[in-house]
């Protein structure tokens, strides 16, 4: 794979915040614990016992996710040393170490799946993102993420995102205004939804419409909104969507996007391309975890 996604990209490239993560580990632990606790570890490995080892990919990919697996091990030992050797958003080849975890034999044994769990899907996401940003590339279009994420792991996923070089559209419903196609009707129609979505909507929130048509996007730029969700249009018609814009909104593509159609989608000109596939489609990233003593 090529160097760093990220490399002179995103500066605002933060992990979840430190309480959201540790959440989020403390629930998996629980699950996984199901509280009883590890009886193989329990039964097999004694207290005192400590270990070294190491991550390592087993295949090639970007890497998100380290903040989150050293917050598992340290959920069950604080104590236990967590050395990080690639960041967030490094490409990394087939059996590159990534991590090093040292301390309690039975904290890492414990916390190993939740660890490896989170690492793998969110680097996968990760990988994902960056293969659909690199067959975009040197046209104007950013690729963007969607909603349609793993419930309750939302904050992990569009943080994978922007490690493999993506940016996030909305976080959720309450950030920004798409009137989607079911609100158009909802409302009677393109105008009503437009006008009742400004008159509550404050002077710093944005607001997209999804549009189907060309006639419907005559109609969105007539009134005063901030960007257009183009969805299901063929290159040909994005690219006319595109000029009928002319740089007064922005203009996004959805629908229909796949690694074989996103170049052809990117060269119609579109600011954005949204992916749902790059949240609920990503396979997860093979990582091992390696006692090497």
């Amino acid at each position: 794979m090529a160097a760093t996604p990220n490399a002179g990209g995103q500066a605002w490239l933060e992990p979840p915040p430190r309480g959201v993560i540790e959440r989020a580990v403390a629930e998996a632990i629980a699950e996984d614990l199901g509280g009883v606790g590890d009886l193989t570890t329990n039964a097999t490995i004694p207290a005192a016992a400590r270990a070294t080892a190491e991550f390592r990919t087993r295949t090639p990919g970007v890497v998100a996710g380290l903040t989150v697996a050293a917050a598992a091990f340290r959920a069950l030992d604080p104590d236990v040393r967590f050395e990080a050797r690639v960041a967030d958003g490094d490409a990394c080849a087939a059996a590159a170490t990534v991590a090093i975890v040292d301390g309690s034999a039975r904290a890492i044994l414990t916390a190993e799946r939740v660890a490896l769990n989170f690492m793998g899907r969110m680097s996968g996401i990760a990988t994902l993102t960056y293969a659909y940003v690199a067959a975009v590339a040197g046209t104007r279009a950013t690729i963007v993420d969607t909603r349609k994420t793993t419930p309750g792991l939302r904050a992990f996923e569009k943080y994978a995102v922007r490690c493999g070089g993506g940016h996030n559209h909305r976080f959720g419903l309450h950030d920004a205004v798409l009137i989607k196609d079911n609100h158009i009707v909802a409302a009677g129609g393109i105008e009503a939804a437009i006008r009742c979505a400004r008159a509550h909507a404050g002077h710093m929130v944005k607001i997209e419409v999804e549009v189907d048509t060309l006639a419907q996007l005559e109609a969105a730029l007539s009134h005063p909104i901030d960007a257009v969700l183009l969805d299901n249009m063929s290159p040909a018609e994005l690219q006319a969507a595109v000029a009928m814009v002319a740089g007064r909104v922005l203009t996004e593509a959805s629908g229909g996007v796949n690694l074989g159609t996103v170049r052809a989608i990117a060269e119609t000109g579109v600011d954005l391309i949204s992916v749902g596939a790059l949240t609920h489609s990503a396979p997860v990233l093979d990582l091992g975890l390696d006692f090497t003593t």
